[in-house]
């Protein structure tokens, strides 16, 4: 390869963005006119000049028991889908808590599987040479072990972690070769339009209650 190659190549880039984390995280920090949120946009304000967005994957579970945050949900994952995005599901399960002084009984809805969808292809992209740098939206520590192994068995990529609002986490960074968290600027400068769309020509619009 000549110098003039060498000194051009630019690190590529798979982003793997967990969806909960990063949705809940901006609830925390107030951000919720942030929601309708371009994930190629945001990628791209994320890189650096020297890099280049290979791909997005972005790891969800459909809501249930809940027509109305269902309908939203699935016009945003549409959304993500008409600009490139890859959509990885788990499982959204209901458990049951139980007040032991009243005895009264509520559910309570627990996503699954994100973590273990985001750890598996992480590994398998490394395998594929898919990335020099993996960019992990997310603060969760079950993550740890997978972003170890691709340091420990790829020497040459790495795993950067980008944090959510209110989702920074030591244990992450520490394993992490690089992190940063994502402000508020970069996430209103990501949104979409008010109307996506699709291939087929349908239009996709705003929530009404993400305004």
């Amino acid at each position: 390869m000549s110098e003039t190659n060498v000194l051009t190549k630019k690190e590529r880039v798979v982003v793997y963005v967990d969806g909960f984390n990063l949705y809940f995280g901006m609830l925390d920090a107030g951000l919720d006119y942030c929601k309708w949120l371009d994930l190629i946009l945001l990628s791209n304000n994320l890189l650096q000049s020297n890099q280049m967005l290979v791909e997005v994957k972005y790891f969800t579970s459909r809501v249930s028991n809940n027509p109305e945050k269902q309908k939203r949900q699935n016009t945003y994952i549409e959304a993500l889908e008409a600009i490139g995005v890859n959509v990885f599901f788990g499982n959204y399960q209901s458990d049951k808590i139980e007040c032991k002084r009243c005895k009264n009984v509520w559910p309570k809805f627990n996503e699954k599987m994100t973590d273990v969808n985001i750890a598996t292809q992480i590994l398998i992209d490394a395998y594929q040479d898919k990335y020099d740098m993996a960019m992990l939206i997310s603060g969760d520590s079950d993550l740890v072990p997978p972003m170890r192994a691709v340091h420990e068995i790829f020497k040459n990529k790495r795993v950067f972690a980008a944090f959510p609002p209110k989702r920074h986490n030591q244990s992450v960074s520490l394993v992490a070769k690089g992190s940063m968290t994502i402000g508020r600027k970069k996430l209103v400068k990501s949104q979409f339009q008010s109307e996506v769309i699709k291939k087929d020509g349908y239009t996709l619009i705003k929530p009404k209650d993400w305004t």
